[in-house]
């Protein structure tokens, strides 16, 4: 599932792209807003929220987006191929005058009046890119639960919004917790949390998700995708597992010597 950072790097495509451009071509390829019609409408603006996407357009519509684990917004010059009926996964068809944008694979799609959009995005916590970033109201979220394990606890999106198993994984190494250690005994929830933000916000401008200061391939990222390889710091073999209730359980990368187990 795409990170924070990689959604509020398509946000701002998308905003550059299509903000003050007036729509000739809408389509939501969903049974619900099947009949939705804006075109005519002004793009106003295009926002990140966490790991979702809000396209605000006049006078007081939002189109809300998740991409989940496989969803995309691409874009395209207008005049190119628009993606037939039946073209597989999309979802959503938007063209200016200058540009052509197709939503593919979404999780989620929904349009909500401007001043509804709570209705959507009103559960996330503070989100680490957002221009109203509250490190403290993240960390007494995190705190509410303390005997939660807190790499369940960062990915939890109304705790804070913008973290998915990438920087999970690599907050908790550089940190040294291990993903299953209690919330209560994980350190200082403030440093890690802040953490968090300077990972992201380093990151947003470019994809990849590089925690290492290395860009090149294979050496981006101390434990995540890493199974079985020698840490970067220690040497000693790099672990996967999975964390979480069973039924929501997510994919975990640690090392056993830098994050000993609790």
């Amino acid at each position: 599932m795409p990170e924070g950072d990689t959604v509020w790097l398509t946000a701002a495509r998308l905003h550059d792209s299509l903000a003050g451009g007036r729509l000739s071509r809408f389509e939501l390829r969903v049974p619900r807003h099947a009949t939705a019609d804006l075109t005519g409408s002004i793009v106003l603006e295009v926002v990140p929220r966490g790991k979702h996407l809000l396209m605000r357009i006049e006078p007081d519509v939002t189109l809300h987006s998740h991409l989940g684990m496989d969803g995309s917004w691409r874009l395209r010059r207008a005049g190119e191929r628009v993606p037939g009926p039946r073209a597989a996964g999309v979802r959503a068809v938007l063209m200016t005058d200058a540009w052509l944008a197709v939503g593919s694979d979404l999780a989620r799609l929904d349009l909500v009046r401007t001043d509804r959009e709570d209705e959507v995005v009103g559960h996330l916590g503070p989100d680490l890119l957002g221009p109203g970033w509250d490190a403290a109201e993240a960390v007494r979220r995190l705190g509410v639960s303390p005997d939660r394990q807190v790499a369940e606890a960062l990915l939890d999106q109304r705790n804070l919004a913008g973290i998915g198993n990438v920087y999970q994984a690599e907050l908790l190494f550089l940190r040294g917790v291990h993903p299953t250690t209690p919330v209560r005994s994980a350190g200082d929830l403030d440093r890690l949390v802040r953490l968090a933000r300077e990972l992201l916000m380093a990151n947003r401008t470019s994809p990849g998700h590089v925690t290492t200061g290395d860009r090149r391939p294979g050496r981006r990222h101390w434990v995540y995708g890493r199974a079985g390889a020698p840490c970067r710091r220690c040497g000693t073999l790099i672990e996967r597992g999975r964390i979480g209730r069973p039924v929501e359980q997510r994919v975990a990368y640690w090392c056993p010597y830098c994050q000993p187990s609790p």
